[in-house]
């Protein structure tokens, strides 16, 4: 999917960054624990993304979206592990 949409979209991208699923569950858990934030997956990634080393400098702005996570997951991640 996302090589079909990257001619789209490309020109619009300064910079992408890859993020393991680890990274993803950590923002996750970060923004329900310090934040009362529940988050699914895609709407942590922007915060994933700004707490990297992949990231550049300067401003960043982060999208959180997207409460519909699943309670198993979401327990999962709290207990440490990634959800299958």
């Amino acid at each position: 999917m996302f090589e079909s949409m990257w001619p789209y979209v490309s020109h619009l991208v300064d910079a992408s960054v890859t993020l393991s699923l680890r990274q993803i569950a950590d923002a996750v858990s970060l923004l329900a624990d310090r934040n009362s934030i529940v988050a699914e997956g895609a709407g942590a990634a922007t915060l994933a993304a700004a707490l990297s080393d992949d990231v550049p400098g300067g401003n960043i702005v982060c999208v959180i979206s997207g409460g519909n996570i699943d309670l198993m997951k979401l327990a999962t991640i709290f207990h440490g592990d990634i959800p299958q």
